[in-house]
């Protein structure tokens, strides 16, 4: 579909890889708070591995936003039309049900994110902030227009949250635990900040993994060989099994990633008896002015050993963080545990469109309520740091 639009040509497609990858990624590196899950190249191995796509209830709708002069992309989002509410990490099934129990269909509904992807950062890729404006306005009036009960805009900028609630859709806060590098040069300096106990528990941790008899090596980039995705690939399926679930990504899309963007891939094997039995994968990217962020990601292990998932998915991760000076390591959806680790809580933002009048005057009323409680939880989580006084 293409029409002109706020003197902008519009366009919604059905495939991320319809729009030109080199300007996709342009667009992308001059935003806030770019990611490397918004590059071409990861949204791109989604569709082509068939992880995201309608059969598995991720049909691209992808907004584009051509300045017709130039003929260039002046503002993108990743948009879907969703069959279902699996892999957001921002649950709306209470509100799917809610519908049903009043004779309404919730699905098929919009929602602009990364798919599996609890990870804040631009959303709506702008090459200013009039195209912002134009392109948050078009995401409303798609929604509108569509035969969609509701519009989702998951974990955007503060920027862009602005920019959606100024048009009616409401904002949504919830929680994650991040961990912020202080300057530390070793592991051991980073545990010096925290309190005995935690201090104490963590250094038990990792001496439970070594006694154990098992050692780890990473992998960064290129070095992943294939034989190092087939394994971690066995892993992360392992741990759905385990979970009686279906994994949402496959070892296709594992590769493809791995050709296409290396230099933001790190992996840990864990190896016992000379054999691997687990790994993790973790996503990072540098930056020149704050240091760069790793995102903690997937993890999987083939036998059982006491603590063995934080030293794979936690304390290797965050070595490599302190060796390459990464100043923020994201631990993903959810966890308090993470907190005894030294993780921190931080308040992350969706923004959401209802077309009902009468749910969405619903859905204000508990969100009010539910960012009293979110802001309430924050306070008390602060005051209980695990870090010395």
């Amino acid at each position: 579909m293409n029409q002109e639009r706020f003197d902008y040509l519009t366009g919604i497609l059905t495939s991320p890889l319809e729009v030109d990858a080199a300007e996709w990624n342009a667009l992308l590196a001059r935003q806030a708070q770019p990611t490397p899950f918004l590059r071409h190249e990861f949204l791109s191995a989604l569709h082509a591995s068939r992880c995201a796509v309608p059969d598995t209830g991720w049909a691209p709708q992808f907004v584009t936003l051509t300045d017709p002069k130039s003929g260039r992309l002046a503002a993108a989002a990743p948009v879907y039309l969703k069959g279902h509410s699996y892999g957001e990490y921002v649950f709306d099934w209470a509100w799917a049900d809610a519908y049903k129990r009043n004779g309404l269909a919730y699905y098929p509904k919009l929602l602009c994110a990364v798919p599996f992807t609890p990870v804040q950062g631009s959303r709506l890729l702008a090459a200013d902030d009039r195209a912002l404006r134009h392109l948050a306005a078009t995401l409303v009036a798609f929604a509108e227009q569509a035969d969609v009960s509701s519009l989702h805009v998951l974990f955007p900028t503060d920027t862009e949250a602005q920019a959606l609630t100024s048009l009616g859709m409401m904002q949504r806060e919830g929680v994650q635990f991040h961990w912020l590098n202080d300057g530390y040069r070793t592991f051991d300096d980073f545990l010096s900040t925290l309190e005995q106990k935690k201090r104490k528990n963590i250094r038990a941790e990792r001496r439970k993994v070594h006694d154990a008899g098992v050692t780890f090596r990473r992998r960064v980039g290129q070095d992943i060989s294939d034989a190092d995705w087939r394994f971690f690939s066995k892993c992360y399926r392992q741990t759905y099994r385990e979970h009686f679930s279906s994994p949402y990504l496959n070892l296709d899309f594992f590769r493809t990633i791995g050709e296409s963007m290396p230099e933001n891939l790190m992996m840990v094997i864990a190896e016992a008896d000379g054999k691997p039995i687990a790994s993790s994968l973790v996503v990072f990217q540098r930056d020149q002015v704050t240091g760069g962020t790793l995102y903690g990601r997937y993890w999987g292990a083939l036998e059982h050993v006491p603590c063995l998932h934080f030293e794979t998915a936690y304390y290797q991760p965050l070595e490599f963080c302190i060796e390459e000076k990464l100043a923020v390591f994201e631990g993903g959806a959810q966890g308090e545990h993470k907190m005894a680790r030294g993780f921190m809580p931080t308040v992350t933002r969706s923004t959401h469109w209802l077309a009902h009048p009468a749910f969405a005057d619903a859905v204000s009323q508990f969100l009010d309520n539910e960012t009293n409680h979110i802001h309430a939880y924050v306070d008390e989580l602060r005051e209980h740091n695990p870090f010395r006084s």
